[in-house]
């Protein structure tokens, strides 16, 4: 309990200045994350963290805690949520949850997501079928990134598009219906490329 009161603590001084880190230049971002990620990590390494920043300024933004998918820290991440502050500006929530507002996503409206270092928005992201196994009725994908270039090297940047597809799937179709994922860069050539928010739409034609 100390290792949570700590981390919340912590947090509560500084809230201000993470509700307003998508206003941030993207350096500072990295600096504010990595301190929200080092703070965290001393209550537990295995979880992560995902902001979730709200389109109207006078709004709560979301702190979501994610075990990745891991039931071994399922119980790490209910305790932390559970002892949460309340705060005026912040919602606090265990696990990613699958979006209800894909028609937001198709106008470009979602929120931004940021893990750690990296900030993507799901509207921007498109995908293409690689191949898909009748047998066992899965999905091979590669998702195309503006800047996948950019962001090849960061070690966090598949754990936030698994994060993204959670969000979209739910974790639990997600293991169901696809097998793996290749990440790319964007090219000038999209004519056959899909919407990621169109993912869930895709693997019910199958």
């Amino acid at each position: 309990m100390k290792k949570i009161n700590t981390f919340w603590n912590w947090f509560q001084d500084n809230n201000q200045t993470i509700k307003n880190l998508i206003n941030e230049t993207p350096e500072n971002q990295k600096h504010i994350a990595f301190w929200i990620n080092k703070n965290l990590s001393y209550y537990c390494r295995e979880i992560d963290f995902i902001i979730v920043f709200p389109k109207k300024e006078n709004s709560k933004a979301e702190f979501i805690v994610t075990a990745n998918g891991s039931s071994n820290y399922f119980q790490q991440v209910t305790l932390l949520i559970d002892n949460a502050p309340r705060l005026r500006t912040w919602n606090f929530t265990a696990f990613i949850q699958p979006t209800n507002e894909i028609d937001k996503l198709m106008k470009g409206l979602g929120e931004h997501y940021i893990l750690q270092d990296i900030t993507l928005k799901i509207s921007e992201l498109k995908f293409k079928p690689i191949l898909y196994n009748e047998n066992i009725v899965k999905l091979d994908i590669m998702i195309f990134l503006k800047n996948y270039n950019l962001f090849c090297d960061t070690k966090t940047l598949e754990q936030a598009i698994y994060v993204i597809l959670q969000e979209l799937l739910c974790e639990k179709v997600l293991s169901q219906k696809i097998t793996l994922v290749q990440l790319a860069q964007t090219t000038n050539k999209e004519e056959d490329l899909v919407q990621l928010y169109e993912l869930q739409w895709y693997l019910e034609a199958l």
